[in-house]
Protein backbone atom coordinates (compact mmCIF):
# COMPACT_ATOMS: atom_id res chain seq x y z
CA UNK A 1 0.00 0.00 0.00
CA UNK A 2 1.39 3.24 -1.40
CA UNK A 3 0.71 6.80 0.38
CA UNK A 4 -1.60 7.44 -2.64
CA UNK A 5 -5.45 6.68 -2.93
CA UNK A 6 -5.99 2.96 -3.23
CA UNK A 7 -9.13 2.38 -5.11
CA UNK A 8 -11.47 -0.76 -4.94
CA UNK A 9 -12.23 -1.68 -8.84
CA UNK A 10 -10.54 0.74 -11.77
CA UNK A 11 -12.48 0.85 -15.31
CA UNK A 12 -10.68 1.25 -18.63
CA UNK A 13 -12.17 1.54 -21.84
CA UNK A 14 -10.75 1.52 -24.96
CA UNK A 15 -9.82 0.11 -28.78
CA UNK A 16 -6.49 -1.36 -27.51
CA UNK A 17 -5.30 -1.42 -31.03
CA UNK A 18 -1.28 -2.83 -31.56
CA UNK A 19 -0.83 -2.00 -27.57
CA UNK A 20 1.75 0.71 -27.75
CA UNK A 21 3.57 2.74 -24.66
CA UNK A 22 0.44 5.22 -24.26
CA UNK A 23 -1.57 1.68 -23.33
CA UNK A 24 0.66 0.88 -21.04
CA UNK A 25 0.61 4.26 -19.30
CA UNK A 26 -3.10 3.83 -18.81
CA UNK A 27 -2.93 0.69 -17.67
CA UNK A 28 0.06 0.68 -14.80
CA UNK A 29 -2.12 4.07 -13.47
CA UNK A 30 -5.01 1.65 -12.93
CA UNK A 31 -3.40 -1.54 -11.65
CA UNK A 32 -1.33 1.47 -9.55
CA UNK A 33 -4.40 2.99 -7.68
CA UNK A 34 -7.17 0.30 -8.08
CA UNK A 35 -6.90 -3.61 -6.29
CA UNK A 36 -8.83 -4.51 -9.59
CA UNK A 37 -8.42 -3.50 -12.57
CA UNK A 38 -11.17 -3.83 -15.43
CA UNK A 39 -10.21 -3.60 -19.35
CA UNK A 40 -13.04 -2.82 -21.54
CA UNK A 41 -12.12 -3.37 -25.27
CA UNK A 42 -14.14 -2.48 -27.92
CA UNK A 43 -15.81 -4.96 -30.36
CA UNK A 44 -14.54 -6.48 -34.06
CA UNK A 45 -18.36 -4.47 -34.91
CA UNK A 46 -17.37 -1.26 -33.47
CA UNK A 47 -13.71 -0.86 -34.11
CA UNK A 48 -14.39 -1.53 -37.87
CA UNK A 49 -16.40 1.35 -37.62
CA UNK A 50 -13.12 3.22 -36.84
CA UNK A 51 -10.94 1.28 -39.48
CA UNK A 52 -10.68 -1.83 -40.87
CA UNK A 53 -7.35 -2.45 -40.00
CA UNK A 54 -7.56 -2.62 -36.56
CA UNK A 55 -6.45 -6.00 -34.97
CA UNK A 56 -9.41 -8.65 -33.99
CA UNK A 57 -10.55 -8.29 -30.45
CA UNK A 58 -9.01 -11.74 -29.52
CA UNK A 59 -5.23 -10.68 -30.64
CA UNK A 60 -5.94 -6.95 -28.34
CA UNK A 61 -7.65 -9.33 -25.48
CA UNK A 62 -4.23 -11.74 -25.73
CA UNK A 63 -2.29 -8.38 -25.73
CA UNK A 64 -3.13 -6.74 -22.60
CA UNK A 65 -3.84 -10.07 -20.74
CA UNK A 66 0.60 -10.53 -21.91
CA UNK A 67 0.91 -7.80 -20.21
CA UNK A 68 -0.97 -8.39 -16.91
CA UNK A 69 1.17 -11.53 -16.59
CA UNK A 70 3.91 -9.43 -16.34
CA UNK A 71 2.27 -7.85 -13.06
CA UNK A 72 2.40 -9.96 -9.58
CA UNK A 73 -0.69 -10.70 -7.89
CA UNK A 74 -2.98 -9.11 -10.28
CA UNK A 75 -6.60 -8.67 -10.34
CA UNK A 76 -6.68 -7.72 -14.20
CA UNK A 77 -9.49 -8.96 -16.31
CA UNK A 78 -10.39 -7.94 -20.04
CA UNK A 79 -14.18 -7.60 -21.09
CA UNK A 80 -15.88 -6.68 -24.45
CA UNK A 81 -17.25 -3.15 -24.75
CA UNK A 82 -20.28 -3.26 -27.28
CA UNK A 83 -21.18 0.66 -26.56
CA UNK A 84 -19.53 3.98 -26.22
CA UNK A 85 -19.98 4.01 -22.04
CA UNK A 86 -20.53 0.36 -21.38
CA UNK A 87 -20.98 -0.96 -18.03
CA UNK A 88 -20.01 2.18 -16.11
CA UNK A 89 -22.96 3.36 -15.72
CA UNK A 90 -24.50 0.44 -13.74
CA UNK A 91 -21.41 -0.74 -12.26
CA UNK A 92 -21.83 -1.01 -8.64
CA UNK A 93 -18.62 -1.97 -7.61
CA UNK A 94 -16.35 0.19 -9.41
CA UNK A 95 -14.81 3.40 -7.91
CA UNK A 96 -12.35 4.39 -10.51
CA UNK A 97 -12.12 5.05 -14.01
CA UNK A 98 -8.93 6.01 -16.28
CA UNK A 99 -9.11 8.82 -18.75
CA UNK A 100 -7.00 10.75 -21.00
CA UNK A 101 -7.80 14.53 -21.98
CA UNK A 102 -9.57 13.45 -25.29
CA UNK A 103 -11.97 10.93 -22.98
CA UNK A 104 -12.57 13.04 -19.81
CA UNK A 105 -15.64 14.43 -20.93
CA UNK A 106 -16.99 11.05 -21.30
CA UNK A 107 -16.28 10.20 -18.01
CA UNK A 108 -18.13 13.33 -16.72
CA UNK A 109 -21.02 11.98 -18.84
CA UNK A 110 -20.97 8.70 -16.77
CA UNK A 111 -21.11 10.20 -13.48
CA UNK A 112 -23.87 12.14 -14.87
CA UNK A 113 -25.53 8.77 -15.49
CA UNK A 114 -24.34 7.05 -12.24
CA UNK A 115 -25.65 10.01 -10.35
CA UNK A 116 -29.11 9.54 -12.07
CA UNK A 117 -29.19 5.39 -11.22
CA UNK A 118 -28.28 6.14 -7.71
CA UNK A 119 -24.60 5.02 -7.98
CA UNK A 120 -21.74 7.49 -6.39
CA UNK A 121 -19.83 8.77 -9.01
CA UNK A 122 -16.05 7.38 -10.36
CA UNK A 123 -13.04 8.80 -9.06
CA UNK A 124 -11.35 9.81 -12.72
CA UNK A 125 -7.71 9.17 -12.83
CA UNK A 126 -6.29 11.79 -15.82
CA UNK A 127 -3.41 9.95 -17.65
CA UNK A 128 -2.21 12.68 -19.90
CA UNK A 129 -1.00 11.68 -23.74
CA UNK A 130 2.58 10.24 -24.55
CA UNK A 131 4.42 12.22 -27.16
CA UNK A 132 6.47 10.09 -30.32
CA UNK A 133 9.82 11.15 -30.45
CA UNK A 134 9.39 13.59 -33.94
CA UNK A 135 5.89 15.03 -32.02
CA UNK A 136 2.47 13.95 -32.31
CA UNK A 137 0.73 11.61 -29.62
CA UNK A 138 1.65 8.40 -29.45
CA UNK A 139 -1.72 6.42 -30.95
CA UNK A 140 -2.90 3.52 -32.49
CA UNK A 141 -4.56 5.58 -35.43
CA UNK A 142 -0.92 7.03 -35.82
CA UNK A 143 0.56 3.45 -35.76
CA UNK A 144 -1.88 2.15 -37.81
CA UNK A 145 -1.33 5.53 -40.77
CA UNK A 146 2.80 4.42 -40.33
CA UNK A 147 3.96 7.72 -38.67
CA UNK A 148 5.43 5.64 -35.85
CA UNK A 149 6.60 2.29 -34.06
CA UNK A 150 4.40 1.69 -30.62
CA UNK A 151 6.89 2.96 -28.72
CA UNK A 152 7.06 6.26 -30.31
CA UNK A 153 9.82 6.26 -32.51
CA UNK A 154 9.97 6.80 -36.11
CA UNK A 155 10.13 3.74 -38.71
CA UNK A 156 13.05 5.73 -40.43
CA UNK A 157 15.44 8.29 -38.02
CA UNK A 158 15.42 11.67 -39.71
CA UNK A 159 18.79 11.59 -39.59
CA UNK A 160 18.92 8.97 -41.98
CA UNK A 161 16.25 10.14 -44.45
CA UNK A 162 18.30 13.41 -44.53
CA UNK A 163 21.83 11.21 -45.87
CA UNK A 164 22.17 9.45 -48.82
CA UNK A 165 23.20 5.99 -47.98
CA UNK A 166 24.72 3.29 -49.58
CA UNK A 167 23.63 -0.64 -49.83
CA UNK A 168 25.97 -2.52 -47.94
CA UNK A 169 27.61 -5.32 -49.78
CA UNK A 170 26.55 -7.73 -47.40
CA UNK A 171 23.13 -7.12 -47.98
CA UNK A 172 23.05 -7.77 -51.39
CA UNK A 173 21.94 -11.42 -51.64
CA UNK A 174 19.25 -10.46 -48.64
CA UNK A 175 18.11 -7.56 -50.50
CA UNK A 176 17.91 -10.25 -53.87
CA UNK A 177 15.31 -12.96 -52.10
CA UNK A 178 12.34 -11.89 -53.01
CA UNK A 179 10.10 -10.09 -49.80
CA UNK A 180 7.11 -11.20 -49.48
CA UNK A 181 4.98 -13.36 -51.60
CA UNK A 182 6.17 -14.84 -55.13
CA UNK A 183 3.49 -14.92 -58.02
CA UNK A 184 5.34 -17.03 -60.60
CA UNK A 185 4.36 -16.40 -64.24
CA UNK A 186 6.23 -16.39 -67.78
CA UNK A 187 8.46 -13.16 -68.47
CA UNK A 188 7.05 -12.50 -72.10
CA UNK A 189 3.31 -12.36 -70.69
CA UNK A 190 3.54 -10.78 -67.13
CA UNK A 191 -0.29 -10.39 -66.89
CA UNK A 192 0.01 -13.92 -65.75
CA UNK A 193 1.49 -13.50 -62.73
CA UNK A 194 -0.16 -10.04 -62.04
CA UNK A 195 -3.50 -11.98 -62.16
CA UNK A 196 -2.70 -14.26 -59.72
CA UNK A 197 -1.35 -11.63 -57.28
CA UNK A 198 -4.53 -9.52 -57.98
CA UNK A 199 -6.60 -12.70 -56.67
CA UNK A 200 -4.33 -13.09 -53.50
CA UNK A 201 -4.61 -9.76 -52.62
CA UNK A 202 -6.33 -8.96 -48.88
CA UNK A 203 -9.85 -8.24 -48.73
CA UNK A 204 -8.69 -4.78 -47.64
CA UNK A 205 -6.35 -2.67 -49.07
CA UNK A 206 -4.79 0.34 -47.86
CA UNK A 207 -2.80 1.82 -50.47
CA UNK A 208 -1.72 -0.52 -53.68
CA UNK A 209 1.85 0.67 -54.24
CA UNK A 210 3.41 -0.58 -57.93
CA UNK A 211 7.06 -0.28 -58.36
CA UNK A 212 9.04 -0.81 -61.52
CA UNK A 213 7.61 0.19 -65.07
CA UNK A 214 6.70 -3.17 -66.31
CA UNK A 215 4.55 -4.04 -62.95
CA UNK A 216 3.19 -0.41 -63.59
CA UNK A 217 2.08 -0.90 -67.03
CA UNK A 218 1.20 -4.30 -66.94
CA UNK A 219 -1.37 -3.03 -64.03
CA UNK A 220 -2.65 -0.49 -66.40
CA UNK A 221 -3.25 -2.51 -68.79
CA UNK A 222 -5.20 -4.38 -67.32
CA UNK A 223 -7.35 -2.06 -65.62
CA UNK A 224 -5.78 -1.08 -62.58
CA UNK A 225 -4.91 2.23 -61.27
CA UNK A 226 -2.59 2.18 -58.75
CA UNK A 227 -2.52 4.79 -55.79
CA UNK A 228 1.59 4.75 -55.62
CA UNK A 229 3.49 3.95 -59.09
CA UNK A 230 7.44 4.55 -58.77
CA UNK A 231 9.33 4.18 -62.71
CA UNK A 232 12.62 5.12 -63.80
CA UNK A 233 12.32 4.00 -67.66
CA UNK A 234 14.54 0.94 -67.66
CA UNK A 235 14.07 -2.67 -66.78
CA UNK A 236 16.85 -5.03 -65.73
CA UNK A 237 18.71 -2.18 -66.32
CA UNK A 238 18.11 -1.29 -69.24
CA UNK A 239 15.85 1.66 -71.00
CA UNK A 240 12.92 0.54 -71.97
CA UNK A 241 11.50 1.43 -75.77
CA UNK A 242 9.18 3.66 -76.23
CA UNK A 243 5.86 1.28 -76.70
CA UNK A 244 6.84 0.05 -73.45
CA UNK A 245 6.77 3.44 -71.47
CA UNK A 246 4.13 3.94 -69.05
CA UNK A 247 1.68 7.15 -69.71
CA UNK A 248 1.98 9.38 -67.32
CA UNK A 249 -1.57 10.54 -68.16
CA UNK A 250 -3.27 7.34 -66.42
CA UNK A 251 -2.03 9.42 -63.17
CA UNK A 252 -3.30 12.42 -61.45
CA UNK A 253 -0.44 13.94 -59.91
CA UNK A 254 3.57 13.32 -61.36
CA UNK A 255 6.70 13.54 -59.22
CA UNK A 256 10.50 13.57 -59.69
CA UNK A 257 13.46 12.48 -57.37
CA UNK A 258 16.99 11.71 -57.97
CA UNK A 259 17.98 8.01 -57.07
CA UNK A 260 21.31 6.74 -58.30
CA UNK A 261 21.55 2.65 -58.27
CA UNK A 262 22.61 1.08 -55.05
CA UNK A 263 21.44 4.58 -53.41
CA UNK A 264 18.34 5.68 -50.67
CA UNK A 265 18.76 9.52 -51.28
CA UNK A 266 17.20 12.59 -49.41
CA UNK A 267 15.49 13.28 -52.87
CA UNK A 268 13.53 9.77 -52.92
CA UNK A 269 12.77 9.65 -49.47
CA UNK A 270 11.19 13.02 -49.03
CA UNK A 271 9.05 12.59 -52.41
CA UNK A 272 7.85 9.13 -51.07
CA UNK A 273 6.51 10.97 -47.96
CA UNK A 274 4.99 13.69 -50.03
CA UNK A 275 3.49 10.66 -52.36
CA UNK A 276 2.04 8.40 -50.12
CA UNK A 277 -0.44 10.91 -48.41
CA UNK A 278 -1.38 12.02 -52.43
CA UNK A 279 -5.23 11.79 -51.78
CA UNK A 280 -5.14 10.79 -55.86
CA UNK A 281 -3.25 8.32 -58.07
CA UNK A 282 0.57 9.59 -58.42
CA UNK A 283 3.25 8.53 -60.50
CA UNK A 284 6.87 8.69 -59.23
CA UNK A 285 9.21 9.43 -61.64
CA UNK A 286 12.95 8.03 -60.58
CA UNK A 287 15.83 9.65 -62.33
CA UNK A 288 18.55 6.78 -61.25
CA UNK A 289 17.13 3.53 -59.81
CA UNK A 290 14.01 2.40 -57.45
CA UNK A 291 15.05 -0.92 -56.97
CA UNK A 292 15.70 -0.29 -53.12
CA UNK A 293 12.41 1.86 -52.71
CA UNK A 294 10.34 -0.47 -51.29
CA UNK A 295 12.70 -0.15 -48.02
CA UNK A 296 11.45 3.31 -47.62
CA UNK A 297 7.92 2.52 -48.83
CA UNK A 298 7.12 0.41 -45.69
CA UNK A 299 8.43 2.67 -43.36
CA UNK A 300 6.58 5.28 -43.84
CA UNK A 301 3.36 3.70 -45.28
CA UNK A 302 0.12 3.22 -43.63
CA UNK A 303 -0.26 -0.41 -42.20
CA UNK A 304 -2.56 -2.84 -44.99
CA UNK A 305 -0.61 -1.27 -48.17
CA UNK A 306 0.47 -3.25 -51.18
CA UNK A 307 3.61 -3.29 -52.89
CA UNK A 308 3.66 -4.99 -55.48
CA UNK A 309 7.03 -5.21 -57.46
CA UNK A 310 8.55 -7.91 -60.22
CA UNK A 311 11.11 -10.17 -59.87
CA UNK A 312 13.20 -10.65 -62.80
CA UNK A 313 12.43 -14.01 -65.24
CA UNK A 314 10.13 -15.34 -62.23
CA UNK A 315 7.36 -13.92 -61.55
CA UNK A 316 5.84 -10.62 -59.29
CA UNK A 317 6.16 -10.25 -55.59
CA UNK A 318 3.35 -8.98 -53.33
CA UNK A 319 4.42 -7.72 -49.37
CA UNK A 320 1.96 -6.24 -47.07
CA UNK A 321 2.44 -3.71 -44.75
CA UNK A 322 2.49 -4.89 -41.68
CA UNK A 323 4.85 -4.45 -37.86
CA UNK A 324 6.81 -7.30 -38.96
CA UNK A 325 7.61 -5.78 -42.03
CA UNK A 326 7.82 -2.42 -40.79
CA UNK A 327 10.82 -3.96 -38.41
CA UNK A 328 12.56 -5.78 -40.93
CA UNK A 329 13.42 -2.61 -43.40
CA UNK A 330 14.19 -0.64 -40.58
CA UNK A 331 17.28 -2.99 -39.42
CA UNK A 332 18.00 -3.34 -43.18
CA UNK A 333 18.22 0.48 -43.49
CA UNK A 334 20.25 1.08 -39.93
CA UNK A 335 22.72 -1.31 -42.08
CA UNK A 336 23.09 1.07 -44.87
CA UNK A 337 26.45 3.07 -44.93
CA UNK A 338 25.82 6.78 -44.57
CA UNK A 339 28.09 8.69 -47.43
CA UNK A 340 27.11 12.45 -46.34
Amino acid sequence: MTNEQRYRCCLVGGTFDRLHAGHRLLLEAAYKHATEVEVHITTDAMAEQKSMFVLDFEQRRCDILDWAATKSASAITVHALEDSFGPAPTHSKADSIVATPETIGMCHAINEQRQTNGLAPLNIIEVMHLKGIEGGIISSSAIRNGGMDPEGHPWMLKSLRESTLKMAPALDSELKTPMGTLFAGPENDPEVAMAAALDGMPPHVNLLVAVGDVTTKTLLEMGVTPDLALIDGMTKRSKLDPEHLVNPEAFEHRLGAENPPGLLTPSLCAALQTALRAEAPLLLEVDGEEDLAPLVIHCFAPLGTVVLYGQPRTGVVMQITTLAVKERCRNLINLFEVMD
